[in-house]
């Protein structure tokens, strides 16, 4: 369902380019070191095309040995001339290669991901700055509560997302050389780690990290983080896209296969679908991170599928997001009619912050209280209330729910200003 939204990005062929990308910055860095020939790494990079190599054989061939390195280098070595085959992997294991191609898949990933991100923050932010003053009931625990604003709500999701890319833009992905247990023993020259990260444009790691995997944890945990976020917005929307709530709808879509009536929230179900699968992928993740000794058996292979799929879902639920957002419809009028359908009785708060300067707070709410319990309109049982000389306009004063929207347009503020 989200496939498509990812294309190539983390496709067979995708790992493939990336591997042979990993194997060529690992001929250029040792020639740039005078470990190699220059000749042999030029060799070696002209061969390193994704179109060379049919990525379904050396999937069938992985079997054999656990991964698909092994199979790829047999057939890069094949295709270099004699004189430069045996630099082929100079000094290089397989799970070097793997996890550096791990980490340029994971970068292309997050840059995609933070590209739409970044258009649904900007939607939350034209919502919230156009919608300041829109009325609508703040709701907790699934019932009424007391008015706030849309342009609140949507400022809400707005600090949310900035906060969990922020978190995500600080995992650092790091290139992986080390050779058989760490050490690069086979090169003994560390100046070829800085090398190999510069070619590949990604971080040079201080030591190699092939049983540390806070690296691809904390990518785990940030992703699911992100994904908590869209989850949440997209539960608002479909609440608020209620037939007996009604105050936004999705832009288009929806329809149904018996019920030519209905708008469903598509949008808002597809990114739940997809958030819902993602924290147990985060918590595949994070059950791969104790690995036995210098190399692992088995855990750093359980993290290639799940960072695909966790990729995938994340970035199909980003696209949605800027989707729902940028085609929202908003009703105003709905929002302000669902506050007042109860005469006032969501401002019962307010009143007793206004009657409290009067006659005090605790007698205030004893009052107040008991009045919401007369079985009258609340407006009319304020106005014939004894202990409350008020007019008829100070009453409509105290239940005017746009009165009472307390900090709303300074937090509003605060969010636009990040």
């Amino acid at each position: 369902m989200f496939e498509g939204l990812f294309g190539e990005r983390v496709s067979d062929r995708a790992w493939l380019a990336a591997l042979l990308a990993a194997e060529q910055a690992l001929a250029i860095a040792l020639s740039k070191a005078w470990v190699i020939p220059r000749e042999a790494a030029a060799e070696i990079a002209r061969h390193c095309s994704a179109d060379g190599f049919d990525p379904a054989e050396i999937g069938r061939l992985a079997v054999k040995s656990g991964n698909p390195v092994v199979a790829l280098v047999r057939q890069l070595t094949a295709k270099v001339p004699d004189e430069s085959a045996q630099y082929v992997h100079f000094g290089a294991t397989s799970q070097d290669i793997m996890d550096t191609a791990a980490a340029l898949i994971a970068k292309d990933a997050v840059s995609s991901i933070l590209s739409d991100v970044t258009a649904a923050a900007g939607h939350c932010a034209r919502l919230a700055d156009e919608h300041r003053d829109t009325v609508m009931i703040g709701r907790t625990l699934m019932q009424h509560a007391v008015p706030t604003s849309f342009g609140l709500k949507c400022a809400g999701w707005l600090v949310a997302l900035d906060e969990a890319t922020a978190n995500l833009r600080q995992v650092k992905l790091e290139a992986q050389l080390g050779g058989a247990v760490g050490t690069l023993a086979f090169v003994d020259i560390p100046q070829v780690v800085t090398f190999y990260a510069g070619e590949l444009g990604l971080a040079e790691p201080k030591i190699p990290w092939h049983t540390n995997r806070t690296r691809f944890a904390e990518l785990a945990c940030a992703l699911g983080v992100l994904a908590g976020v869209f989850g949440k917005i997209a539960q608002d929307v479909t609440l608020l896209a209620q037939t007996e709530v009604g105050e936004v709808a999705e832009s288009s879509g929806g329809g149904s296969s018996t019920m030519p009536h209905k708008q469903n929230p598509v949008r808002s179900v597809l990114i739940t679908a997809a958030v819902k699968q993602i924290p147990g992928l985060v918590s595949t993740m994070l059950a791969a991170m104790p690995q036995e000794h210098e190399r692992a058996a088995g855990s750093w292979h359980a993290e290639w599928e799940t960072l695909n799929s966790l990729f995938s879902l994340t970035r199909g639920a980003a696209a949605r997001l800027a989707d729902l957002l940028g085609g929202l419809r908003v009703d105003k009028d709905r929002m302000r009619a669902n506050v007042d359908m109860t005469d006032g009785l969501v401002m019962a708060e307010a009143v007793v912050s206004a009657l409290a300067k009067e006659i005090g707070r605790a007698k205030a709410g004893d009052l107040i209280c008991e009045l919401t319990k007369s079985g009258k309109p609340f407006r009319q049982a304020l106005i014939d209330a004894p202990g409350i000389n008020w007019s008829e306009e100070d009453v409509d004063r105290a239940l005017d729910p746009a009165k009472y929207l307390g900090c709303s347009a300074d937090f509003i503020d605060r969010a636009l200003g990040r």
